[in-house]
């Protein structure tokens, strides 16, 4: 997510986990320009101008992040399977609200972002 926003070329290289960098289909969806390159490799190329999409979460880190880039833009996005951020982060509602976030869960108990 933080490469998406960065100056020029970058590679990430996750060597433990294959799965790790499948989310990078969400951030495309949103706009930025990143390749994967295999299951251990991604390369972005940035900044890119994210805009607001329906993505799913595949785990934890990955849903954080893509609701990172929810609150940093304006427009309607839907973060689906998010029950993955709710078994690590203890009342993330109430605690990105406290932060100002908006937000607010669907009728599949997906997080919306005004």
């Amino acid at each position: 997510m933080l490469a998406t926003q960065c100056e020029g070329t970058i590679l990430i290289h996750e060597k433990l986990f294959e799965s790790r960098l499948y989310f990078v289909d969400s951030l495309i969806a949103m706009g930025a320009r990143v390749v994967l390159c295999d299951p251990h490799r991604a390369v972005t190329i940035g900044p890119s101008p994210l805009h607001a999409a329906t993505i799913v979460s595949p785990d934890i880190r990955a849903g954080m992040a893509l609701h990172r880039r929810r609150a940093l833009r304006p427009g309607r996005s839907v973060i689906n399977n998010v029950r993955q951020v709710d078994r690590g982060y203890e009342r993330i509602d109430e605690r990105l609200l406290a932060l100002g976030a908006r937000l607010q869960r669907g009728a599949r108990r997906e997080l919306i972002g005004r």
